[in-house]
């Protein structure tokens, strides 16, 4: 009988950490078991690393070009757990090949980019997302960019996706990461994450996007 006591408490709890997951899930993935690693995954955030978050304000439907400074690995999972629809990053192809995560990226979605190899079709590819109404995600300068780092100009990529979409870009500042600079290392050194967002950009003010773009996520000036 201890056996059997054993497996009905562990159904038991597995039923309940299900419970809890379905709950913390705010976005339908299309498929119950990546809803429930949403969940999860906000959960962690949440309360590992204490983020909070203003209201990303994307549109409940329809295309969005969703934009972000990139200080950790951290970020792409902060992002997720403060929006309320799903992402399709773009990221390196490098990243979207690490070992054993793979198969994760091509279930969410992500579109791979390389920066040697045709750059142009990961850009075709992002732009069927947004014209299938989707929210296409991406970190403009192009890898880690700390805000004391030389700074660098903004790749020209969102500013196509967005003239040829018609898709606004919402500009959103992540803040408080402790892992500053560090890929893996910085999933799991507690943070106090902060995102704030900023107000859209529309198709009227794309001419000078980028600018706009570099002083809101380098921190310099608002949208």
């Amino acid at each position: 009988m201890l056996w059997l006591t054993a497996a009905l408490l562990l159904l038991a709890a597995l039923w309940l950490m299900g419970r809890r997951l379905r709950a913390a899930n705010h976005t339908d993935w299309g498929s119950p078991w990546l809803n429930h690693l949403d969940g999860l995954n906000r959960l962690f955030c949440r309360h590992y690393h204490r983020l909070r978050h203003d209201e990303i304000p994307l549109p409940e439907y329809g295309p969005a070009l969703l934009v972000s400074n990139h200080v950790s690995g951290l970020d792409a999972l902060l992002l997720i757990a403060a929006a309320r629809r799903p992402l399709r990053f773009m990221m390196a192809t490098e990243e979207y090949q690490r070992f054993g995560l793979t198969w994760l990226f091509r279930a969410v979605g992500c579109i791979p980019v390389s920066r040697e190899r045709n750059p142009e079709s990961a850009l075709r590819e992002a732009l069927r997302a947004l014209e299938a109404g989707e929210v296409v995600a991406l970190f403009p300068h192009g890898r880690i960019q700390l805000d004391d780092d030389p700074q660098r100009p903004l790749k020209g990529g969102v500013q196509k996706l967005a003239e040829k979409s018609g898709a606004a870009i919402y500009p959103v500042r992540v803040h408080g990461v402790r892992g500053l600079g560090r890929t893996l290392p910085a999933v799991w050194l507690r943070s106090r994450a902060r995102i704030i967002s900023y107000a859209p950009l529309r198709r009227d003010a794309h001419t000078d996007c980028l600018q706009r773009l570099a002083a809101v996520l380098n921190g310099r000036t608002m949208v």
